[in-house]
């Protein structure tokens, strides 16, 4: 594909979408468009089809998305179902009008069953019953899916969807009721390693920058659960973090730099290779993964290395465990050439380094 190539990456500040312009960056192609929510709502039909007829991209990197943890899932159902089947169905259709040759779908792994069999093929898609937390929006991203095999044998485009796993790294969300494990993990030990320190005003900064401390996690750093932060509170350092259930569910992680290399790798593949994962007579969808997992204490013991978190970890086995084990199936990228460059210990201190760069950032919290 030409470096000049009219790319558009739809979401482009998000995790997975700021890294694909990382990645296009890097090799070099110079010709992408991104708009700002501010500046192009996707929501909105008539807006979405008059920036394709202005922009006239040739690929589509489709990883715009209305995202959040189980609390956001629980509390807003429909906005996260019908907000990400608007942003699907205006790219989709807009794409098409303006022949839109490749086009990349960003899924999620949260579209297959949740007790499917381990690890987790293409095949086993609407096999089983979804996880009931998030079935809204793994419904709307499997409308993603099915559009676009639908435009893939109805009007002969070639658009692709890929599921990551579980993603991590920089511009991750570190809000600890609505992020992901891996991050509010990182947050939590974190603001514990502050705690066994005496930086209070550490604790404070880091609220300031990304955002509230829930009253279980302040509790769990030796501080009133129901008082706000200030510098006259009382901290009383605990020895130990609270991780829920058992510890034993196994969990699949990867770089979202990495994700966006084999995202960019799909989408450049040669003609032969990229005909063939989007005929019309197959769904047209491909995981994208690392195909290797670890327990849940294995990754709290691996974060703790790496903040430098010195204390205990408790398991509370009155928590839910949820799914035992959730690892994709990457046989058909692997087939293909493509593998992860980052392992799970350097992206996590890479991550990490983001991290602590976005805690200190654009704050006035006195010492």
């Amino acid at each position: 594909m030409k470096k000049a190539f009219k790319i558009y990456i739809a979401g482009h500040r998000g995790l997975a979408g700021s890294a694909i312009v990382r990645e296009l960056q890097r090799q070099g192609y110079t010709n992408l468009v991104t708009r700002t929510h501010a500046e192009l709502d996707l929501e909105d039909a008539a807006a979405t089809q008059q920036f394709f007829e202005q922009e006239k991209p040739e690929l589509v990197f489709l990883a715009a998305a209305r995202v959040g943890g189980i609390h956001a899932n629980n509390s807003y159902p429909v906005d996260f179902l019908i907000s990400n089947l608007l942003i699907e169905a205006n790219i989709c259709r807009a794409a098409h009008a303006t022949q839109v040759n490749r086009l990349i779908f960003l899924g999620s792994s949260c579209i297959y069953p949740r007790d499917c069999p381990q690890p987790i093929k293409e095949e086993y898609l609407l096999t089983g019953p979804l996880e009931a937390t998030n079935r809204p929006y793994a419904l709307a991203k499997i409308a993603g899916i099915e559009m676009c095999w639908s435009y893939n044998r109805q009007y002969g485009t070639k658009w692709l969807a890929a599921m990551p796993t579980n993603l991590y790294g920089p511009g991750d969300s570190y809000d600890l009721n609505n992020s992901h494990v891996l991050p509010a993990m990182m947050r939590k030990l974190h603001l514990a390693k502050l705690a066994q320190q005496g930086d209070l005003a550490g604790i404070m900064q880091n609220e300031a920058t990304l955002g509230k401390i829930p009253d279980d996690v302040k509790a769990m750093l030796g501080l009133e659960p129901d008082a706000p932060i200030t510098q006259s509170s009382v901290l009383s350092p605990r020895d130990s973090v609270v991780l829920w259930g058992t510890g034993t569910p196994k969990r699949e992680f990867l770089y979202v730099d990495d994700l966006a290399n084999a995202l960019v790798f799909l989408a450049t593949l040669d003609e032969v290779r990229y005909t063939a994962l989007v005929d019309p007579m197959q769904c047209p969808i491909i995981n994208v993964g690392s195909g290797e997992d670890l327990t849940i204490r294995e990754l709290a013991e691996t974060v703790a290395d790496v903040v430098g978190y010195k204390g205990k970890f408790v398991q509370d086995t009155s928590k839910p465990d949820g799914t035992m084990r959730k690892v994709m199936d990457v046989t058909r990228i692997r087939g293909l050439g493509w593998r992860e460059n980052v392992s799970l210990k350097e992206g996590i201190a890479i991550a990490y380094a983001e991290f602590i760069s976005r805690d200190l950032r654009n704050v006035n919290v006195s010492r």
